[in-house]
């Protein structure tokens, strides 16, 4: 089983997650895919920036482990 299907269920923190994208990256079907993954993997190691910028406050409990999964089963859903 590919690495980042095996931490769907245990991605805990934002580096969990950009940790799964980073593998996911390397599964993607085309150039097109993985240059869309890899943009939001750069927003999600740089979401803070965004947040200070606009004087917002960075989210506290964003569920990581949905979102990776969210992104997986789009991926492969019929």
């Amino acid at each position: 089983m590919d690495k980042h299907i095996e931490m769907l269920g245990k991605i805990k923190s934002r580096e969990d997650f950009i940790n799964f994208m980073h593998l996911f990256i390397q599964t993607a079907p085309d150039s097109s895919v993985r240059s869309y993954l890899d943009a939001l993997t750069a927003w999600a190691e740089d979401m803070d920036g965004y947040y200070n910028n606009f004087r917002k406050e960075v989210p506290k409990d964003i569920n990581w482990d949905f979102i990776a999964t969210l992104l997986y089963s789009g991926s492969i859903y019929e």
